[in-house]
């Protein structure tokens, strides 16, 4: 099957006359516009395509009516000789004004492409590129001489404008696999806009203090040096400093002959400068950044920790409520314990669909994420396009050389080498990933269950595209009459997720007895419960509500032993959470097992009639319970038994039901939130495993025979009033 790709998707959310009016007018401004929630980073006053990258609509430039063909692909311009030996504006000064009328029109035309971007004919299309984009392409010397065009950086750098241009975002959080570019492509973005801002500050940080100066000295300082002498201001300093550069002018000594020159120039320089500090929490505290590059940020290790200093950067980027700087963050992701989950945790943040009612993620950064297959050394081809399946005539590459294998399938048998190796595969996975999933992967001794059958799992969903196996949407009362029926409408934005719908007639089985309402799919399955009791948190954050669905094995119209239903939200009060969980009871017919410390739940269900739906602890018989026990069942998570035996029955359900089960049959788990949460579970520390410790509940309920408690047989002497004699000897004696 063909590869599908789906990095980015060109976008209409614009009427056509709206768009051609204004692009008539030339009213559309660089920025975000709200009315049409675009950002636009065309500086022409006219859009063209809409890009949506990442969640993210990008409005580019109005393409030319025609664009020259040349080459049919990008090629670097050579430098003119007459040029490249010019090295400062002070030896351009000197040239005749005869010379500089000749070059004019080419230095003019290089700077209308770093600030508007370029159009260029590539394979028969005409293709845009940013400013920056073109800087980098054009401008920038790398370790092996310029840079490739490649498609993955085109939308890299649109993105990056993108972020540039939106007043509300602080920059972007780019997860990214090894080997493609970011290094070189933000020190080539720092000298340009060094280069061009005044009074500026830019900082470099990455995962220690001798890799930050190793990306200065190694790619910022080269970059600056070559450039062409139009684009480089006046410098202090050494020509490759080591801690600053800095873009002034230099200090001279005043003299009385110099004061009373004639032919002395004041000269005016940026007071820019270009650094890095060491790695710590507290790196650039205080300072006024115009951009900090946070290269390496997935690989922080203990005690630094890219989350705090984040939290203190972030300030030096901003004047009160204004963004005045820019961040550019990007890594692969070391395991979870060694700076991965700040990472994580960073990246998750700054997703563009979750907004605060400023318009800004939780970060205030951008997340962008290019798998794999689209910057895979040796897998693109000449015109910068990656070759993602098997052609079926050879692909030449940029360097002349035959490419005849498509990177999926390359890739498909790396990691089929590393089967037998998890940690191996894991590693892989990071450095290479196709998914955020895999980009995240963690080493397998850190988790206390099996995760190679877990990731196994995931990446089956992943083949099958797990998303087309579940249903979005949430339950409803039919005609809003409450303690009717219960009907599941989808919804693509809905908070649950399920992937069995019983038959009609499984759906709504109540059973009433003695005036309680019984559920009536008991011997189908049960539900496990992680609520909680406060609508509203202080930092607008807390736990989630989590509810899973887990079948039994049975002969009756349901799959056997399958976790169907997930639900991990928080909605906006804790009674539409209740709500929620009473109508998917109802809808499924099922009991569940809450946790009864969080008991407003239990009290919710008993008030609505239905304590029968909710299970007594199975590890103590009735009269053991306690009164608030027997009034609304559930059980307490807290108990170091209690926590055992939940952690046991996980692990006892992935062995048996997640992952490759033999003969090429796969688990139905389908849900990777939940198989996400199991890998990175932590029975010390559980309060953040929302979707563990329901479904952890949700298995103790299906198996609750196996944590009946064995009553204890007393033995008591009965006195029946008989008395006990002695016959020994010549009369019989009462033993007393």
């Amino acid at each position: 099957m063909a590869y599908q790709q789906t990095l980015y998707q060109v976008v209409e959310p614009i009427r056509i006359n709206t768009l051609t009016r204004l692009n008539k007018k030339k009213a559309w401004k660089y920025g975000y516009d709200k009315e049409h929630d675009i950002v636009v980073i065309s500086k022409t006053g006219q859009i063209g395509e809409i890009y949506e990258i990442q969640n993210l609509k990008i409005a580019l430039p109005k393409a030319p009516a025609k664009v020259a063909k040349g080459t049919n692909k990008w090629v670097a311009e050579e430098y003119p000789r007459e040029l490249k030996q010019i090295k400062s504006i002070f030896d351009w000064k000197e040239y005749p004004e005869e010379f500089k009328e000749r070059w004019e029109d080419y230095i003019n035309e290089e700077f209308e492409r770093r600030e508007k971007g370029h159009w260029f004919s590539n394979n028969g299309n005409s293709t845009y590129i940013t400013g920056t984009h073109y800087m980098y392409l054009q401008w920038t010397k790398i370790d092996v001489g310029k840079p490739d065009f490649r498609e993955a950086n085109r939308l890299f750098f649109i993105f990056w404008e993108a972020c540039k241009a939106d007043s509300r975002s602080y920059g972007m959080c780019y997860l990214k696999n090894r080997r493609s570019g970011f290094s070189f492509m933000s020190s080539s973005e720092t000298v340009n806009l060094a280069t061009i801002s005044s009074d500026s500050r830019f900082g470099i940080l990455s995962k220690s203090g001798a890799d930050a100066k190793k990306m200065f000295t190694d790619k910022v300082v080269p970059i600056s040096v070559n450039y062409p002498f139009f684009f480089k201001p006046i410098q202090d300093g050494m020509d490759r400093p080591k801690t600053e550069l800095a873009y002034r002018v230099p200090a001279s000594k005043l003299t009385r002959k110099s004061i009373q020159s004639k032919d002395r120039e004041i000269l005016e320089g940026l007071d820019t400068t270009i650094d890095w500090k060491n790695t710590g929490d507290n790196s650039y505290d205080g300072e006024k950044l115009a951009l900090l590059v946070h290269d390496e940020a997935g690989k922080w290790l203990k005690p630094d920790n890219i989350l705090n200093n984040w939290r203190v950067t972030k300030t030096t980027l901003r004047l009160g409520s204004r963004i005045t700087g820019k961040c550019m963050m990007g890594s692969t992701s070391n395991a979870l314990d060694k700076g991965g989950n700040n990472f994580k945790k960073l990246y998750e943040d700054s997703n563009v669909t979750k907004r605060n009612r400023n318009g800004q993620t939780r970060s205030g950064l951008y997340s962008l994420f290019i798998p794999m297959e689209w910057n895979y050394e040796g897998y693109i081809d000449s015109f910068g396009l990656p070759v993602f399946d098997t052609p079926e005539q050879e692909v030449e590459g940029p360097l002349g050389e035959i490419i005849d294998t498509g990177v999926i399938e390359h890739w498909e048998n790396e990691a089929d080498g590393l089967k037998d190796d998890q940690d191996g595969l894991n590693e892989f996975y990071r450095q290479f990933p196709r998914t955020e999933q895999h980009a995240f992967r963690d080493e397998t001794k850190n988790s206390i269950f099996n995760l190679v059958k877990i990731y196994e799992q995931i990446d089956y969903n992943e083949g099958i595209g797990y998303s087309n196996v579940i249903n979005k949407g949430n339950f409803q009362w039919e005609n809003g009459i409450k303690d009717t029926r219960v009907i599941f409408v989808p919804d693509s934005s809905g908070r649950f997720r399920v992937s069995w719908i019983p038959s009609i007639n499984l759906q709504n089985r109540v059973i009433e007895r003695n005036g309680i309402k019984m559920p009536g799919n008991e011997h189908l399955g049960a539900f496990g419960c992680d609520s909680y009791d406060i609508s509203g948190t202080v930092d607008k954050r807390g736990s989630k509500g989590a509810l899973h669905g887990l079948t039994k094995f049975s002969m009756d119209e349901a799959p056997s032993n399958t976790f169907f239903l997930e639900y991990i939200a928080r909605p906006q009060t804790a009674e539409i959470f209740f709500e929620d969980v009473l109508m998917a009871l109802i809808f499924y017919g099922m009991p569940i097992l809450a946790e009864n410390n969080k008991p407003r739940l239990l009290y919710y269900i008993k008030r609505r009639g239905y304590r029968g739906f909710s299970m007594n602890r199975p590890d103590k018989i009735y009269t053991r319970l306690s009164a608030s026990e027997k009034e609304i069942g559930g059980i307490p998570n807290s108990g170091e038994d209690i926590k055992q035996a939940h952690a046991a029955a996980i692990e006892s359900y992935i062995e048996r039901h997640v992952g490759h089960l033999g003969d090429g049959n796969y688990g139905t788990v389908y849900f990777n939130r939940t198989l996400q949460d199991w890998s990175g579970f932590d029975i010390n520390n559980r309060t953040k495993y929302d979707a563990a410790i329901s479904s952890g509940l949700a298995i103790m309920a299906c198996n609750r025979n196996l944590y009946k408690p064995t009553q204890e047989k007393t033995t008591k002497r009965l006195d029946f009033g008989f008395k006990k004699y002695n016959n020994s000897g010549a009369f019989s004696k009462i033993i007393e």
